[in-house]
């Protein structure tokens, strides 16, 4: 005969762990794709990790005194898995700002597409850069990696464990953003100094031949030899895939630094 009996301290626990991991899920890059991944797909994950790790990790009581208390204790669990899932998801949005700068070299800065991660408007090279980010996590085994951080992260910061150092955060935040330019415009330097020297030749051109209409021809120039350097850049996209996976690592950790006691 099985046993399923459970007490409400284990109710408890396995709700707090099933709250974090589901806010992980909802945010998380590859997993939180809300055009591709269904709602019930990242539920039934979300319950199924959780499930495991509640026989994984060692109960410890929850402590609370009302209703708005355990409610209390709900929240910081929640704030505590989208920090650590929005730590990884922010380093992925910078194939939107590398997009959004090509495209408006190429001239293509007018053409939206979904984005599949936010499902608000973005650039078609955007969109292209995401899709082969998301693409190199599959073949890197990088959704692993988040997985097993998940998992870690119970460890260093216990249920209802965790303590938000308000300025630790903040500061690895703004550190970060020097690197977000600095990543988006690796991405995208090719094409925008191949562009800027056809800027220059259509200047020179445009002085030599007044008569001629740079307008319509430099606009079919730049996108021709745009698609043409991101087609033969392509090579270049795992180097700066393996950059981004670093500085994911790395938010990472520091976020999880900023909330442990």
């Amino acid at each position: 005969m099985i046993d399923v009996s459970f007490t409400y301290a284990d109710l408890e626990f396995f709700l707090l762990i099933l709250v974090r991991v589901t806010c992980f899920i909802h945010v998380a890059p590859l997993f939180g794709m809300n055009g591709t991944v269904p709602r019930r797909v990242k539920v039934a994950l979300s319950v199924f990790i959780a499930y495991f790790l509640f026989f994984y990790l060692d109960h410890n009581e929850v402590v609370y005194d009302t209703v708005s208390g355990y409610a209390m204790v709900v929240m910081k669990e929640a704030v505590t898995g989208f920090l650590i899932g929005w730590g990884a998801q922010l380093c992925m949005t910078v194939a939107n700002f590398a997009g959004r700068i090509s495209d408006m070299e190429i001239g293509l800065s007018m053409v939206n597409l979904m984005d599949p991660l936010t499902r608000e408007n973005a650039t078609f090279s955007g969109v292209f850069y995401q899709y082969m980010f998301s693409l190199f996590m599959l073949i890197t085994g990088m959704y692993e990696y988040l997985l097993k951080a998940l998992m870690d992260t119970f460890t260093l910061i216990p249920v209802n464990g965790a303590v938000f150092q308000t300025e630790a955060l903040i500061d690895s935040l703004v550190r970060f953003m020097s690197d977000y330019i600095i990543i988006g415009f690796r991405i995208c330097l090719p094409i925008f100094c191949v562009i800027l020297l056809l800027n220059c030749v259509l200047g020179i051109l445009a002085k030599i031949a007044p008569q001629m209409n740079m307008f319509s021809v430099g606009i079919q120039m730049k996108v021709l030899t745009g698609l043409s350097i991101m087609f033969l850049t392509v090579r270049m996209l795992p180097g700066a895939a393996d950059f981004v996976f670093r500085e994911m690592k790395e938010l990472m950790h520091v976020f999880v630094r900023g909330m442990m006691g």
